[in-house]
Formats: structure tokens, sequence, C-alpha cells
């Protein structure tokens, strides 16, 4: 369900300006679909592609589709003179997509020769290589010295993956999806220009799942979208983000730190284990308040019951939020309420020892669980609110991390 439908998409890349570098390799055809993420999230794309890579993508592909400018032939009379120093120099971020071993080795001897690697001298943008080869050949040590020494230059690595290769057979070395190759950019210029350069946000996603036998267990309908936005809006403002949910890790999880847990408990001792050092806690999840006293060792059967029905012994989980006391760390709630919200979500704030909350009524189609958008109240610890608009699930995360920023604990940047 996405919900929302007149709310506008979230632009975490507006104003920005993407070189994309496509070099020679079957995989190339990835980098249209990434050309793609990253305009829809706002960026103007340029792309400049190798010889090689031409072979495989046309040039006209990527000038039916983005924005920005193509460079293709270094000898084209009809292109703007010094094309590739243009693009450079604009660009806030370029990505290299996908990099086979040869334009690997001439970023990192200072190569220029096509209008990729000659882009990429260009600019003094955060770079983002994106490997692209067989296994055996990225394995080889040539390969791995070349993509040390970029590390070294503080080059953004992004990938490979495990999976299966054009030459039939599966290991590290396929070009990761374009999802993380838009998120790779994102947190690329995050981590360069960010607010939260320097900071350590924890984020609690999806609904925790009580177990009562192998097969069952209590829970709730929270899907952990909210908790995932806040994570990748964290991120691309800069900031060591851990995500700890109970759903399969999200795709474009690029530069998030995913804790898998189930249960309240579990949840507990990974936010102990994060908050070391942490500046800020947002507890998204939908944690349950009871769990069963015992899980049934086995499935339990209807012939289990007696002729009153099952009865299950429920027991207190522990209040996850308010126990976490950690030297300097701003906790931030979240109240899924039916009823009463204003004064549910009030008295949440000085019981927890919340900075503020976040407040949402869960009855409205177009907001709280399973949908992309929220209408949330921002509480603070003074009974301050704010209302905020239907809002896609991102733009209030990037609205509780400006709450977060203003918040006279939070600590001054140095720079």
């Amino acid at each position: 369900m996405s919900g929302g439908g007149d709310v506008p998409a979230p632009l975490p890349l507006v104003g920005r300006r993407i070189t994309l570098g496509v070099t020679g390799s079957i995989s190339a055809y990835k980098s249209v679909e990434a050309a793609r993420r990253l305009e829809d999230a706002g960026a103007v794309v340029d792309v400049a592609l190798t010889p090689s890579a031409a072979r495989f993508i046309p040039p006209l592909t990527f000038r039916s589709l983005v924005k920005g400018e193509v460079a293709a032939d270094l000898w084209d009379p009809s292109a703007p003179a010094e094309q590739h120093v243009a693009m450079g120099r604009r660009a806030d971020a370029m990505l290299v997509a996908p990099a086979s071993a040869t334009t690997l080795a001439k970023l990192a001897q200072g190569i220029g020769d096509n209008p990729v690697t000659l882009t990429a001298l260009a600019t003094s943008a955060p770079l983002v290589v994106a490997p692209a080869m067989d296994s055996v050949m990225y394995a080889q040590p040539s390969v791995q010295a070349n993509l040390e020494l970029l590390k070294a230059r503080g080059t953004f690595i992004a990938g490979p993956a495990i999976g299966r290769l054009a030459s039939g057979g599966r290991g590290l070395g396929r070009l990761i999806e374009p999802i993380e190759l838009a998120a790779a950019v994102r947190s690329a210029i995050g981590r360069t220009v960010g607010d939260l350069r320097g900071r350590h946000v924890i984020v609690t996603a999806g609904g925790t799942r009580e177990p009562i036998d192998p097969v069952r267990f209590v829970g709730n309908h929270s899907s952990g979208k909210m908790g995932v936005a806040v994570a990748e809006a964290a991120r691309d403002q800069g900031a060591a983000v851990t995500l700890i949910t109970t759903q399969a890790p999200p795709d474009g999880r690029y530069g998030i730190v995913v804790r898998s847990v189930g249960t309240a408990v579990e949840m507990q001792q990974e936010i102990k284990n994060a908050a070391r050092g942490a500046n800020a806690l947002v507890m998204a999840a939908a944690v349950a308040d009871y769990r069963p006293a015992e899980a049934a060792e086995s499935k339990l059967k209807k012939q289990d019951a007696d002729e009153e029905g099952l009865t299950l012994e429920m027991v207190e989980n522990p209040d996850v939020i308010a126990s976490i006391d950690a030297p300097h760390l701003l906790k931030v709630g979240f109240a899924a309420e039916t009823d009463d919200l204003i004064e549910n979500a009030r008295a949440k704030i000085e019981k927890k020892g919340l900075a503020f909350i976040a407040a949402n009524d869960v009855t409205q189609s177009d907001a709280g669980f399973q949908v992309d958008t929220n209408r949330v109240v921002l509480i603070d610890a003074s009974g301050e609110l704010e209302r905020l608009p239907l809002l896609h699930k991102y733009d209030v995360g990037v609205a509780i991390l400006e709450r977060l920023k203003s918040h006279p604990e939070w600590p001054v940047r140095a720079d």
C-alpha cells in the first residue's frame, strides 16, 4: 500500500547535479535504471560513456532519459568544448557504474583517455565507484591494490555483490542494483557536506514479534516504513546510522548498518549495544507491551485447548525506550494512537525521558501502518505542538531530524 496519492514524492537530491560514468560491461544496462532513479530523486544527471560502454548502451538511450548532457566521443565536433571539465566541475557527486577493471586502474593511476576518466580527473566532488567484473578478475591483487588506493584517497566503493555473473558462474563481482547505486550517491554527498556528519543516529523499525510457539507470534501491523524513512534521511544528511529492525533488511540501505531482531528484549539489547557514543535514538518501532510468559517448544494444536479455548499467560515487556540511559543521547519516541492522541503522547514524554515525541492517529487510512505517508504531531517536553501536514514518511523523517538539530542539547559541529 502506498497511500496519500496527492502527496509529492520526496526529492532527496533536488538541486544536485550528478555525473554518471558508464564503462564497458554487460552490467551497463543497470546504469540506465540508476540514472532514472537519480533523476526521480530530484537530481540533474550528466552521463559520460567510454567507447566500450557506448557499444553496450547507445548514447541515445541516455539522451532520451536524462536532463543533463551526454558525453560519449572526445572527438565529436558538435559537443561543447572541454565538456568533461564542465561536467566534472559542476558535479555534486560522480558515480562510475559499472566500473570495469580497466577503469579502476585508470582512476587509480590518474589516466584520462576517455570521457569517464577525464571527467573523474576534472572533478573535486565525492567519487563513488561501483566495481563489476568476474570474481576471478575481482580477486586479482592488482585490482585489489587499485581499490585500496582509491579508498585511501577518499573514494566511496559501492559493492560489488555476490550473485550470478556474465560467465554463468556465481561469485563476488556482480554490480549492485540501481536502488543501491542511487543510495550510494546520496550517502556520499551526505558524508561530504551533510549537517549530520560525525553524528551517530540509532533508528528502530517494524513491529516486535513475541513467539507463542515455533510457528505463531504476537505482533502488530507495523511495516517498518517509518523507521526506514528516518534512517534514510539521517544517512542522506551524513550521519552514521544503525537501523535496528524486525523486518527484512530494506533495499537501498547503502550507508546504513542494519541489525535484525525479533522480540522486544532483543531490540532492547541491540539498542544498548549501539547506544554508547550515539547522539540520538529515534524509536519508530512498534514494541509489544506484552509477550507470552513461555513460548511452546512445538506447534500448539487444537487438541491442546480445553473446552473454554486456549489460554495464554502474558507478561509485561520492558519499556524499551525508557530503559535506555546513555550519556548525551537524545531520545525521540513515537505514539501510534487510536484516540486521545495528544494527551496520551504528552504523558509518555516525561515518563520515558524523551526530547520529543511524534504522535500519529493510526486509524487514518493515509497515515500510520502499511502506507508510505504519515500525518504526525511533534510534541516537545514543554508541551509545544507542531502539526505536520500529510507527508511522505521520508519527509516526516527530515522534519524529525530538523527538530533534533534545533534541540538545545544537540552537539554543535566544530566546523
